[in-house]
């Protein structure tokens, strides 16, 4: 289960890297030092509300995953399972084993 949602979140990562990459910059940053040279390369001139929501939501699915994958977890307390191994009798020997051949 963990590794299915590992993958996931995999897949989500990098649906978010396109919306973030497809986005129209809202200027300032390095983005303002250079011009509308960024936007030509890198983006479109318009994005919709679609790609704005696109990547919130995806953000939001990455951290729900996130916090799902930590409770599929198998983590064993060290002291719980020393305590549970001196707790645990000694198995004994079948009692309908067959005598063995003289």
């Amino acid at each position: 289960m963990t590794t299915l949602l590992m993958v996931i979140i995999m897949i989500a990562c990098v649906v978010l890297s396109f919306f973030i990459l497809i986005q129209k910059p809202k200027g300032g940053g390095l983005s303002g030092a250079f011009g509308s040279v960024g936007a030509q390369v890198m983006g479109v001139k318009q994005s919709s509300d679609a790609m704005e929501k696109g990547t919130w939501y995806t953000m939001l699915l990455i951290g729900v995953l996130s916090i799902a994958s930590v409770f599929t977890l198998n983590i064993v307390n060290p002291e719980k399972a020393q305590k549970q191994q001196t707790e645990q009798p000694q198995q004994q020997p079948a009692a309908n084993t067959p005598p063995a051949a003289q």
